[in-house]
């Protein structure tokens, strides 16, 4: 992780860790790099989206005010999903796009990710420039002339035109006709996509928690609470349940028993399909450390190859590119289709999982059956950056984890690492018992407080 920059962007308490000052900073210093990449002649345009956050707008206002300064040619989406701003991007032949949200977290974080021109995620080092000319008052930042300043527009249209991407993606004319789904908005950018992307399918949606106010973004709703919409699939007799995050660039879902299925679920039922179908590249999955064992047990009884790689949905993507795979992405619900999409896409994954359904004939319960999920216990423990950084180095907490994996027998697993996006320390432990793990994690996590506090 960089300075600034955290596993997915920069992500802060909005008007404080966030503030427009910092905002516009970003902006100025992103001007400055695409204008030092293109050269003199064109000037660079930047496709600017967000979420529903009460601190978008005013994130929005300075970050263009930055660009701008910097003589860069601005155009507004307003609402769109993270995914709408790299497809767009491409699309449209921009210079970069950048997308205003903290995701999953609450209404009073936000953030700011930054697409290149091919739609995707700025690499490590291309952040760290940034980084350093925000940091560092030495390295100048690009100052317009009057006659250079950029631009600000709204564009319209373009939320449409993404849609329409992501419907293609499935063949036939409403390919999901009578398919019965209950979709999860979040309060977040799916609120302003995901009915007409299912109407346009052809399915029969309900679309709920598609009220954003502002700070009810993921507020007992979507990918992270995903209690009642369990309920309710159950109980209403849908086939399916699926719950986006704030940015909807991930997606959980719900079969028709009101049982979870998570994003390892999801990659299996997607690489058995494509398996099958004979468009599984190089016949492997790319999960990360965070997938639950069961995954890999999953790929070894189904012949398929796993690659794994450390926690961000950037990193499986940077993996997938350099090794030419075609599925991949998170527990968490971050999926990435490299044959549709330059991100996670989380109405993607929604329709790509009910194709399956479709084309099967099965129930979303029985397409789990491919994979069995080991019990797992993740405790989110507050921690300070110093806390984070001195988890490496602590004998005590190496010593801890020793022993309890040793404890396991080699049927599970401990994992500790520090959140990248929020002030937490994770903890995970998966193993055949449920009283157990929970035992063992109770106990690392007081060895952490121990040594680090």
């Amino acid at each position: 992780m960089g300075r600034l920059f955290g596993t997915d962007g920069i992500r802060g308490i909005a008007n404080r860790d966030l503030s427009i000052q910092r905002s516009a900073q970003v902006g100025q210093a992103l001007a400055t790099v695409l204008r030092e990449r293109l050269g003199e002649g064109r000037k660079p345009r930047v496709f600017i989206g967000k979420d529903t956050r009460l601190s978008s707008d005013m994130i929005e206002a300075a970050l263009a005010a930055g660009l701008c300064a910097g003589g860069v040619d601005c155009v507004a989406l307003g609402v769109v999903p993270t995914p709408a701003v790299a497809y767009l991007t491409v699309a449209h032949g921009m210079d970069a796009g950048v997308m205003i949200s903290a995701s999953h977290n609450p209404f009073q974080f936000n953030g700011i990710k930054i697409f290149g021109p091919k739609g995707y995620k700025l690499t490590d080092r291309e952040e760290a420039e940034i980084e350093d000319m925000i940091l560092d008052d030495a390295i100048p930042m690009h100052k317009a002339e009057a006659g250079e300043i950029g631009r600000y527009s709204q564009g319209t249209g373009l939320a449409e035109e993404y849609i329409r991407h992501i419907a293609a993606t499935l063949p036939g004319e409403k390919p999901l006709r009578g398919m019965r789904v209950l979709a999860d908005c979040a309060n977040g950018s799916a609120s302003r996509t995901a009915k007409e992307l299912f109407a346009l399918l052809g399915a029969e949606a309900d679309v709920i928690c598609r009220e954003p106010d502002g700070v009810n973004v993921n507020r007992d709703c979507g990918s992270t609470h995903m209690e009642s919409l369990r309920q309710r699939v159950k109980a209403g007799g849908y086939a399916l349940g699926v719950a986006f995050d704030g940015d909807a660039d991930r997606c959980l879902a719900v079969d028709e028993k009101g049982e979870l299925v998570d994003g390892d679920q999801m990659i299996a039922i997607f690489a058995t399909r494509m398996k099958e179908k004979g468009t599984l590249k190089k016949n492997t999955a790319v999960v990360t450390v965070m997938s639950n064992y069961g995954f890999m047990n999953f790929a070894r009884q189904s012949g398929i190859d796993v690659k794994t790689t450390k926690v961000g949905d950037r990193y499986v993507l940077e993996m997938m590119l350099a090794e030419g795979y075609n599925i991949g992405g998170e527990q968490s619900g971050h999926i990435i289709f490299t044959d549709h999409m330059t991100t996670g896409d989380g109405q993607l994954s929604a329709v790509q999982l009910m194709g399956v359904m479709q084309e099967t004939g099965k129930p979303l319960s029985q397409l789990t059956e491919v994979i069995t999920i080991l019990p797992q216990v993740l405790v989110n423990m507050e921690a300070t950056v110093d806390m984070k950084a001195g988890l490496a180095e602590s004998l005590e907490i190496s010593a801890a984890v020793r022993a309890c994996e040793e404890e396991l027998r080699g049927e599970g697993r401990v994992l500790i690492r520090p959140s990248g996006t929020e002030p937490l320390i994770r903890v995970m432990v998966e193993g055949p018992e449920q009283r157990q793990i929970e035992d063992i994690a109770r106990r690392i996590v007081a060895a952490i407080r121990e040594a680090l506090s």
